[in-house]
């Protein structure tokens, strides 16, 4: 019997011209963005904003980041949680990680650079804010298609103005024989949206609104954009936050995977614009501090809920 063939996740080339605001390709893409993301939760892009000699820079930048002795990794320590260092986790053995909270801001970057070096590394640090910028620009554009597909992009500015940005360099080294090859367990991000590129080694999967797991393959070029759980908050349920892990196959090689994601997080409250509230559709969350979501998730209570935007912010 042939296996039914895995559904396809949409791709979205942002290259092409013919995608402009007020165009007809522009107003299809946005109703594309929106459907995808309400039933798969993330899609594909196509960007050309980080051009190549930028991609292999923030590569080797990773290359440089964990090759720093662990005792140096760990002072990565970010007050808000899971921005910082994580790793040396037994039942996660394969995965490292750490952040630069406001990365595409000089001040961010660097003080982060000057813990990992003290006497300074200002190639990695333009790297990583270079990336993080270009890839913030993609965010934007994604932002304001989503909105307008919703009808509510009158709010899309005060949102980009009122964003901030976590970059994480993220590894995860092929398993040894009769080691586990799960990377990294199945779980939902806390953002708003998350934008994953990764070098040629794959294993991310998502599990879409029917629950089906889906190995995401990206193209050359391609960034997965991902929908956080106040994203899904925000769209009063109507955007999937999807659940997603990372397992590699101990068949297809040695290579390390490298992720670099950028997180957006919002200073300002996140809450169901009024135009998503209706007799059909009621208010399903309260407004909420994102910060807050990230503190409860940290909590014991938080860790193991199973619905996280329900007992943290459910009406």
């Amino acid at each position: 019997m042939g296996s039914l063939a895995s559904p396809k996740l949409l791709v979205v080339d942002f290259t092409n011209e013919n995608l402009k605001p007020g165009s007809s390709v522009w107003s299809s893409t946005c109703n594309d963005i929106r459907v995808a993301l309400e039933n798969y939760g993330c899609f594909i892009a196509l960007y050309d904003g980080v051009s190549s000699k930028l991609e292999e820079s923030v590569f080797q930048a990773a290359d440089d980041l964990f090759d720093l002795p662990t005792e140096t990794k760990i002072k990565n320590i970010v007050e808000k949680p899971y921005h910082g260092y994580v790793g040396q986790i037994p039942f996660v053995p394969l995965h490292e990680g750490l952040g630069i909270d406001y990365a595409t801001e000089l001040e961010g970057v660097q003080s982060f650079t000057n813990v990992m070096w003290p006497n300074g590394n200002h190639s990695f640090s333009e790297t990583s804010m270079l990336f993080s910028r270009a890839v913030a620009k993609l965010e934007h554009k994604v932002i304001r298609m989503l909105f307008e597909s919703y009808g509510v992009e009158k709010h899309s500015e005060s949102h980009i103005n009122s964003t901030t940005y976590l970059l994480r360099y993220l590894k995860y080294r092929a398993p040894e024989m009769n080691e586990t090859t799960m990377a990294f367990p199945s779980h939902t991000d806390k953002s708003f949206l998350t934008i994953l590129h990764q070098n040629q080694v794959s294993g991310l999967e998502i599990k879409s609104r029917d629950d089906e797991w889906i190995s995401v393959e990206f193209p050359p070029s391609s960034f997965v954009v991902m929908a956080g759980d106040a994203c899904k908050a925000w769209s009063n349920n109507r955007v999937l936050s999807p659940n997603h892990k990372v397992t590699l196959d101990v068949n297809k090689g040695k290579e390390t995977r490298y992720t670099i994601a950028l997180f957006s997080f919002l200073s300002e409250k996140v809450q169901v614009p009024n135009e998503f509230v209706d007799d059909e559709h009621p208010l399903q969350f309260k407004p909420f501090n994102h910060v807050d979501l990230l503190n409860f998730y940290a909590t014991e209570t938080g860790r193991r809920s199973q619905n996280i935007l329900k007992d943290f912010c459910g009406v």
